[in-house]
């Protein structure tokens, strides 16, 4: 199921980007239905940045759901591809314990949109490919997607509000 969000933030892109792809922004950030994440690899290798983070889900599980996982936790990785100089980067996620059924991507994109502003664009799909579940779990899922990357966003306003 495709998904898409623009938010525009106080900053220069170089500013949204660098708080963006800190490590510490995310740690201290909460996110509704998700545990704050561990930081598994930051780096920067020239204009190349690698952000990824391991979350849990917290929040209610729908039983067939629980039923598929059993015992295990419902966690995965997220991985933030960004290039430095283009201001556009790929945005993966996928189940860690088995990441062909629920995963996704997106493109994700960093505008000037004037001399203090960046519009941050984000467009991608989510896919659950489990039998019974599918498609109207990507619409029960979708959603909050939305929702966190809308939090995530006002948080991320509020930092460089405070970098000002």
């Amino acid at each position: 199921m495709r998904f898409s969000v623009a938010h525009e933030l106080p900053g220069s892109p170089a500013d949204v980007v660098a708080v963006w792809l800190d490590p510490s922004f995310h740690e201290g950030l909460d996110l509704p239905d998700l545990s704050r994440p561990e930081v598994v690899e930051a780096s920067t290798n020239g204009t190349a940045s690698v952000l990824r983070l391991r979350y849990e889900f917290t929040g209610h599980l729908d039983p067939v759901v629980r039923k598929l996982l059993g015992n295990r936790k419902l966690t995965w990785v997220q991985e933030l591809h960004f290039d430095l100089a283009t201001l556009r980067g790929r945005l993966t996620f996928a189940a860690e314990t088995d990441p062909n059924r629920l995963y996704g991507d997106a493109d994700a994109t960093l505008e000037s949109a004037g001399e203090h502003a960046t519009r941050r664009l984000i467009t991608g799909e989510l896919h659950v490919r489990i039998p019974v579940i599918g498609g109207s779990g990507e619409k029960r899922i979708v959603p909050g997607l939305v929702r966190r990357l809308d939090v995530e966003a006002a948080a991320l306003a509020e930092a460089l509000k405070g970098r000002g």
